[in-house]
């Protein structure tokens, strides 16, 4: 498991911004489900459907892309690097996240070329299938 501080050793992300509160499998290269706890709490409800609070979608692909930063910059060990994201394909939203629900994110490496590492990613809540997209990211050395 790798938990909220190694994760924000990782990434560069912070509140409201990091998305993803633990990774709870990870094999290095091929596969990382992270998990986020989405409460009533979060700065986005305030504004989007209020009275009928519903995590945006571009939120939920962007937490599913936080997992694959994590699973690329662990897997390929690197030190003084970042990880960006590239790109979004065949998005889809399934079902309504909402306040209260755990989301798993769940993503796997489909090909990696150089520093370059395409996923599959899926979300879930209690087992449903809530969104799924294939994205892109590249691992570079920081800008300073």
């Amino acid at each position: 498991m790798i938990d909220i501080n190694e994760i924000m050793n990782i990434l560069p992300h912070r509140y409201p911004f990091l998305l993803v509160d633990k990774i709870v499998e990870f094999e290095a290269g091929k596969r990382a489900k992270g998990i986020k706890n989405v409460t009533i709490n979060e700065p986005f409800f305030q504004g989007h459907f209020p009275g009928h609070p519903i995590m945006p979608g571009v939120l939920i692909i962007e937490a599913m892309a936080q997992v694959g930063g994590i699973l690329a910059f662990k897997s390929a060990d690197v030190k003084d690097k970042v990880v960006y994201f590239m790109g979004i394909d065949g998005a889809r939203f399934r079902k309504p996240v909402q306040p209260c629900d755990r989301l798993e994110l769940v993503l796997e490496v489909l090909k990696t070329r150089g520093n370059i590492w395409s996923f599959g990613g899926e979300a879930y809540v209690d087992e449903k299938l809530v969104a799924e997209a294939k994205l892109m990211a590249t691992i570079m050395d920081k800008e300073k």
